[in-house]
């Protein structure tokens, strides 16, 4: 649709105030008649004009509303699809994805957590406890973490920390800590539920493959459960 169709009344309106103008011979009559039509054609544009700003301002409002909706929703997408929805922790597949852009800047030590008798849990205290257990543990162990690194769950009731840099006795110490915390605390879901774990750990140099790092910890872990569990192995 053209300006003209648009603003076709106008127009006329214009075009008869103009011949009005040119005609040395118009009266006053005429003149009034031609004011009095541009005028009211002039309020009825301020007029149209005023309503359709304010429209343009809500549409432009609820656009940003939705804008602002869908940078929420993708946020909540990203989060969703990198983290594990039980637990908040990330999902394995994030954390094989940070492991390997760490592994590439530099060594990464490798924290195992594996929760002791898990299934014997879940078979005496139904899954709600268990489920309830496993958001407690990663609790704790992001807690303990303190930002250091990710921490994600890589399995059912197993858990990995990526530790940028750390040293291997450093690695250790963090793991130390993380077990006698969890073997001393009650989890208020299930408070009568006692809650140990085993731990294996693993220090890797740069450009090392994250397979060869979670099967060095995953050796270490294994120590750890066979030697009794609710302990920590560490291995160079």
């Amino acid at each position: 649709m053209s300006d003209a169709d648009l603003f076709a009344q106008e127009h006329g309106i214009l075009a008869g105030a103009r011949a009005v103008f040119d005609n040395p011979a118009a009266g006053d009559n005429a003149y009034r008649h031609s004011l009095g039509n541009l005028i009211g054609a002039y309020e009825r544009l301020i007029r149209d004009t005023r309503q359709l700003i304010r429209r343009s301002d809500r549409e432009e409002l609820e656009m940003n509303r939705l804008n602002y909706r869908l940078q929420e929703l993708a946020s909540e997408l990203k989060f969703r699809v990198s983290h594990d929805a039980l637990t908040g922790a990330i999902s394995r597949g994030a954390l094989v994805e940070r492991a390997g852009a760490m592994l590439d800047d530099g060594c990464v030590a490798l924290i195992m957590v594996d929760i002791d008798h898990f299934k014997r849990v879940n078979d005496i205290h139904g899954h709600p406890a268990g489920d309830a257990i496993l958001q407690g543990v990663a609790a704790c162990l992001i807690h303990l973490v303190d930002g250091e690194g990710p921490v994600g769950r890589v399995g059912g009731e197993e858990f990995a920390v990526l530790l940028p840099g750390q040293s291997l006795e450093a690695a250790g110490e963090l793991a130390e800590r993380m077990r006698a915390h969890l073997a001393s605390t009650r989890f208020t879901e299930t408070p009568d539920v006692e809650v140990t774990a085993s731990f294996g750990v693993s220090w890797n140099e740069r450009h090392a493959s994250f397979e060869r790092a979670y099967a060095r910890t995953d050796e270490a872990l294994y120590e750890a459960k066979r030697l009794g569990r609710n302990r920590v192995v560490c291995l160079a």
